[in-house]
């Protein structure tokens, strides 16, 4: 330290060029629909339901931008969606979880989540988003599987959207390193080279990126992104609501159609 006691300029000058010296940070990408599709294609194929809630997992934090403390069970000073934080609709009516068929859940046309410990959002906030027009993947139908599954078991309202019961009747969890070994090996199987990065360079975190970025690329207007993911870069967002459906309809099948892109690849990214 200087008899200022700050850091001695010879030091800082080190230290900036030992900063000019590091290789650029390593960011998480945000994966193309297709290797949500591929994830989607295995659980189709298994009764497996650990592999489902997964591919429902993936695809919910998708659609609606979650962080992973939002939709696993981690460690982290988070609360993930819970059963009672779900609605469906069907037009204008709104189901009643508890009697509806399990054919009148898998045709709501409209579903949403409410907040309420979840980070940076107003607590008791509903956000919602329409029926993809995908059999799989598609938001309504990812919660009404959810709902089906959960109440099937007796599952109180409390209960993690990603919690599952195995074929012993016992709760699972989805954790943040499943997800993350799903998208790396769907990333594997469907080529590096193809895709323009490398399973390493996906986690998690990476899924509201994809969702952003899948927006983003069919031309949706970002005040309206940010309003789905919650960013607060303006004051003024806070006073807009996400609870008006015409905003939030169409976004579900936008997002499929925009998920579909390439990454341009780095030096790590072997060619052909």
């Amino acid at each position: 330290m200087n008899a200022n006691n700050k850091i001695d300029i010879r030091i800082q000058r080190m230290l900036r060029s030992y900063a000019k010296e590091d290789p650029p940070p390593n960011r998480v990408k945000p994966v193309p629909i297709a290797v949500l599709r591929r994830i989607f294609a295995i659980a189709a194929c298994t009764l497996c339901a650990h592999t489902a809630c997964l591919a429902d997992m993936i695809g919910l934090a998708f659609f609606f931008l979650l962080r992973p403390g939002e939709y696993t069970h981690s460690s982290q000073d988070s609360v993930p969606f819970e059963l009672k934080d779900v609605q469906l609709f069907q037009g204008t009516p709104r189901l009643d979880l508890n009697t509806a068929t399990d054919a009148q859940l898998l045709a709501a046309s409209f579903a949403s989540l409410t907040f309420d410990t979840q980070k940076n959002a107003v607590r008791g906030e509903v956000i919602g988003q329409g029926h993809s027009g995908d059999s799989l993947l598609s938001p309504t139908k990812i919660l009404a599987r959810r709902v089906i599954h959960l109440r099937s078991h007796g599952a109180p309202p409390n209960t993690p959207l990603s919690s599952y019961y195995d074929a012993q009747g016992n709760l699972q969890h989805i954790k943040p390193a499943h997800i993350t070994s799903a998208l790396q090996d769907a990333v594997r199987f469907l080529n590096p080279t193809v895709l323009g990065f490398l399973p390493s360079d996906v986690t998690a975190r990476c899924l509201r990126a994809a969702g952003a970025n899948a927006l983003l690329s069919a031309q949706v207007d970002s005040d309206h992104i940010r309003l789905l993911g919650r960013w607060r870069s303006d004051e003024m967002l806070r006073y807009l609501h996400l609870q008006a459906q015409p905003i939030m309809h169409r976004f579900a099948g936008l997002m499929l159609a925009g998920g579909n892109f390439v990454l341009i690849p780095n030096q790590h990214v072997p060619s052909y």
